[in-house]
């Protein structure tokens, strides 16, 4: 006798804790659409079996999110203790760029390769730090010495 799901709950907590940019309905339908093999889109015709399996998939993905922002975040911070600015993505991208730190923008570094550039960036501090360019700074005007000034001015003398 085939296993009935009563109680979607489980999945619907699933789904909620993933980011997603369409209509939850949508999201349903093409989840359950996939581990049904196409057999269904409806959640009460998904077997015990296929349902678990989707939640646990569900499941497993939001955890690996949740481990991504984690190490994005302590990057970030080793960053931010380095001296770069981190409110300036600009900057963090231009320096995870650089082939020789991690090679490719921030936001597509994934989970194993921000442990990577952690690791290069303490090497990196240990050896002195990012050195920066220095700012130039405009020389101040020169202070000019007051001198007392005289000013001839001309006058005929002789028709008053």
């Amino acid at each position: 006798m085939k296993q009935e799901v009563t109680n979607f709950a489980r999945f619907y907590a699933a789904i909620k804790a993933l980011d997603f940019y369409t209509d939850r309905d949508d999201m349903k339908k093409n989840l359950v659409h996939q581990y049904t093999g196409g057999r269904t889109d409806s959640l009460r015709e998904m077997t015990r079996e296929e349902y678990d399996r989707c939640c646990e998939d569900i499941k497993r993905k939001v955890c690996g999110q949740d481990e991504l922002r984690r190490e994005r975040s302590k990057t970030l911070k080793l960053m931010q203790q380095m001296g770069v600015d981190t409110t300036d993505w600009g900057r963090v991208n231009l320096l995870c760029r650089d082939a020789r730190i991690i090679g490719k923008d921030f936001y597509y570094i994934t989970a194993e390769e921000h442990r990577e550039l952690r690791r290069k960036l303490k090497s990196i501090e240990r050896k002195g730090g990012i050195r920066r360019q220095p700012v130039e700074m405009p020389e101040p005007p020169k202070t000019q010495q007051s001198r007392q000034q005289v000013i001839i001015i001309p006058m005929s003398m002789g028709q008053a």
